[in-house]
């Protein structure tokens, strides 16, 4: 063997070694070949099973040199230095032929017929992008080590080639060409066939001509043994779960007017914390302290007998409640509201400054003091005015000075506690947990900005029953397991909209929105060999491609209405697999 190529070899796989212990994670091989330490599914899409890290070789940026020009003033020459700004045009793959032989090196490294290169010990898998300049369309080569016991046996090397989106399905990879391709490779005498699909069951939703593009998602995903055939519908005997990220506000959704009162509490929150308020625009055209005098007056009037004010109150109860009914099929508000949570109703739509909450919370302490009204408050309420409230019935009254942040303080309270008495009839009431488990939730001992970070948490959570519930239909079995899995994530991790809650289910509980649908990717695999010997021959369809480093060319029309019922257009990704032993 040439002695140039085992001094390359030894030169290359010294230099991912070292990468490797001194886990760096972007290096530069003679100048021109950028080795990047990540995550498999960062770059490769899920396409190889695994989660250690990998190498990643790829053409190296080229540095902006600045760019001397020279300028004359009064006959005196001046250079000034531009740098040039460019777009940083992302990932660039080497040739086909080049990463080539980086997998040569690194093969040559471990194999131990060949000592005149010098073993590295274990290195991480070596992958390299390309650019789809050979026959293949190659768009990644790959290597990985293959061990049997604790030495090394063999590797395995990878190709995936990948073209560009078509709705020909005759264009398609068959189920038979699929085995051919693999048994021409693998020369297996049997072949074991699986499937897999993603539906996207809650992306958009086409409301009267419109499309209401969604930050929400409910992912499908499906796997079975035994594909038939290329973009089969899963059998109701496929392993099914849903991937489901719920952003909240999103009008269409059960829960947008808790959503509303939560960004007042959210605004106010905020305002205290940092001192500077953004009010949101009132939802009532009235004043907040002519409401809140309105509010007094009625009890007043309750409170001394006027005939037909007890009625018109229970009336209105009931007709908000009965409204709230017909909306939604998931009531989070409650018919039984307190005065104070009645108080925090009218407050939140009208207030718009602090000197608003001030003479709002004065009217109602002085009507209290001077005993024009007592109020009905629930008994587990712990908001300051409500405890105010009851010991108003026994004529104890602390003194309480509405200064500073005092009242600011005291709404906020308010609303966390009418809150969180929603969320709790909602979830105790429909047996989906128990007070004790919510008890983290529910935790008044902390202070008040922490309980507003926790019953937000708790938003998010009704936000995503409020999908499972009424979107899906789900049973109550799976929503309750849903329900304790969601609770037990929140006790220890950061409120995160982007977090994709995964649920275990049977296809047949969600098969009514795929069956009919295209899944938006859809891939079929051959297998044959077992444990490290395994070799696999995929193809997947993907309507995004699944290669970032190449463009394509488009063959579907760009005219194409988005209201208009069209064929999906698929990417096509060929992923095979190679087997060399070194015994």
């Amino acid at each position: 063997m040439g002695s140039k190529i085992v001094s390359d070899a030894n030169a290359f796989v010294k230099f991912l070694k070292l990468c490797q212990d001194e886990n760096k994670e972007n290096c530069t091989y003679m100048d021109n070949i950028s080795v990047l330490l990540v995550e498999k599914e960062e770059l490769l899409h899920d396409i190889i099973t695994g989660n250690q890290p990998v190498f990643v070789c790829e053409k190296a940026q080229p540095k902006c040199e600045p760019e001397a020009t020279e300028t004359t003033a009064d006959t005196s020459v001046i250079e000034d230095t531009l740098f040039k700004v460019e777009q940083d045009p992302g990932p660039q793959p080497l040739s086909v032929m080049k990463a080539r032989q980086l997998l040569s090196w690194y093969t040559m490294a471990h194999n131990p017929n060949m000592p005149q290169v010098e073993a590295p010990g274990t290195l991480h898998p070596l992958w390299v992008r390309c650019d789809k300049s050979d026959p293949c369309a190659t768009t990644w080569l790959g290597v990985e080590t293959v061990f049997s016991g604790n030495k090394t046996s063999g590797v395995k090397l990878y190709t995936v080639s990948c073209k560009g989106p078509t709705t020909d399905e005759t264009s398609f990879t068959t189920l038979d060409e699929l085995k051919q391709e693999h048994e021409k490779r693998h020369h297996a005498s049997t072949v074991a066939t699986k499937g897999y699909a993603q539906y996207n069951l809650f992306c958009s939703l086409k409301e009267e001509s419109m499309i209401f593009e969604s930050q929400s998602s409910v992912i499908a995903s499906l796997t079975w043994n035994n594909v038939e055939k290329v973009l089969e519908c899963p059998p109701l005997s496929s392993k099914a779960s849903l991937n489901i990220k719920v952003a909240v506000g999103d009008i269409r959704s059960p829960l947008y007017q808790t959503h509303r009162e939560m960004e007042f509490l959210l605004a106010l929150a905020e305002g205290l914390r940092t001192g500077e308020t953004e009010w949101l625009e009132p939802m009532e055209t009235q004043s907040a302290v002519d409401l809140t005098r309105s509010l007094v007056e009625e009890l007043e009037n309750v409170a001394q007998g006027v005939a037909g004010h007890a009625a018109k109150a229970s009336e209105k109860q009931k007709a908000k409640t009965d409204a709230t009914a017909a909306f939604s099929s998931m009531v989070i508000e409650r018919g039984d509201l307190d005065f104070t949570e009645q108080l925090w109703e009218k407050m939140r739509k009208s207030v718009t400054s602090y000197q608003d909450i001030t003479e709002c919370l004065k009217i109602v302490v002085k009507a209290v003091k001077l005993g024009k009204i007592k109020p009905w408050i629930h008994k587990d309420s712990n908001s300051t005015l409500s405890k105010m409230i009851v010991q108003s019935y026994q004529q104890q009254i602390d003194a309480m000075p509405l200064t500073g942040l005092t009242p600011a303080n005291m709404l906020l309270e308010l609303g966390l506690d009418k809150i969180r008495k929603d969320f709790i009839n909602y979830l105790v009431g429909k047996e989906l947990t128990t007070l004790n488990y919510l008890s983290y939730y529910l935790d008044t001992e902390v202070d008040l900005q922490e309980q507003v970070i926790r019953v937000r948490k708790l938003h998010h959570l009704l936000e995503i029953l409020g999908t499972c519930s009424t979107f899906l239909s789900l049973p109550h079995d799976r929503l309750f397991l849903f329900t304790q899995s969601c609770l037990q994530y929140y006790k220890t991790s950061n409120y995160d909209e982007d977090h994709v809650f995964q649920l275990q289910i049977k296809p047949a509980l969600i098969s009514y929105f795929y069956e009919k649908e295209q899944p938006f990717s859809w891939a079929m695999e051959v297998s044959s060999g077992q444990g490290s010997k395994e070799v696999k021959t995929a193809l997947y369809l993907s309507d995004k491609p699944l290669v970032d480093h190449i463009s394509f060319d488009l063959d579907v029309p760009l005219d194409v209405s988005v209201n208009e019922e069209s064929e999906m257009s698929y990417y096509r990704t060929m992923v095979s697999c190679s087997l060399i032993s070194f015994t």
